[in-house]
């Protein structure tokens, strides 16, 4: 598994299309250029971060869980010397443009994490990998827990809690959340469609999310295959 391309690319994570983070928050770098610059190596640096997480459980044959600090510790990766509130929860309120939702308000945020966690723990051994992968990508977005970083964030965990789940560090290059960079359009419209029922229904239907990573899982393996014959598989 290579290291990302696109997994750090933007500060707004639902940049391009029609789904945008929108908070009142100032970065730490205002020139375009350093900025870029940090958020390539804070890209790696959150993505070596899962890897390391990934190896270390696996050899030492530790039982996961998942944990605010997880979370909180891959957020403060990603945004690194850009943003004040690099590993925190967001103080305030935070709106996403192009969307129907509306995040819960920001005293909410702590224990709408814990319990995502919660439920990701307590479905570890029945539910399957795309499921709790697809589960922990929606409700992060849902819960839009900081002030930027996440979509990135949730991406990041997302495929954390698929790697472990599935017990192997995942081959292929480009990864699932470089494929999701890659075309963000199918990602949001997956987190959309799980926000309306949601709303809706009070139901949890990831459908069209847990479609869309298993396209993008099968796509990655593929990748690997190819590496691996030197041939291209139509």
């Amino acid at each position: 598994m290579s290291g990302p391309r696109h997994l750090n690319d933007h500060m707004n994570d639902r940049d391009g299309g029609d789904r945008s983070s929108e908070a009142a928050s100032p970065l730490l770098i205002t020139d375009p250029d350093e900025l870029a610059k940090r958020e390539a190596e804070n890209g790696l640096r959150q993505f070596d971060a899962v890897v390391g997480l990934v190896e270390r459980y696996l050899a030492e044959h530790w039982t996961f869980k998942l944990r605010l600090s997880v979370i909180l510790g891959l957020h403060r990766d990603a945004l690194l010397g850009i943003h004040p509130l690099a590993g925190n929860f967001r103080p305030s309120t935070v709106e996403i443009r192009g969307s129907k939702h509306i995040p819960p308000d920001a005293w909410e945020v702590p224990q709408l994490t814990e319990e995502m966690c919660d439920y990701i723990n307590e479905q570890w051994e029945p539910a399957t990998p795309l499921h709790l992968a697809a589960y922990t990508m929606w409700r992060m977005n849902w819960i839009h827990p900081f002030a930027d970083g996440n979509g990135r964030t949730a991406r990041a965990v997302s495929y954390l809690i698929l790697c472990m789940k599935m017990q192997s560090r995942i081959p292929g290059s480009p990864t699932i959340p470089d494929l999701i960079s890659e075309n963000k359009q199918p990602y949001y419209d997956a987190l959309e469609a799980a926000d309306v029922c949601w709303a809706r229904e009070n139901k949890i239907d990831l459908i069209q999310l847990e479609k869309l990573l298993s396209d993008l899982l099968a796509a990655q393996l593929v990748s690997a295959l190819e590496q691996a014959s030197g041939k291209r598989i139509s």
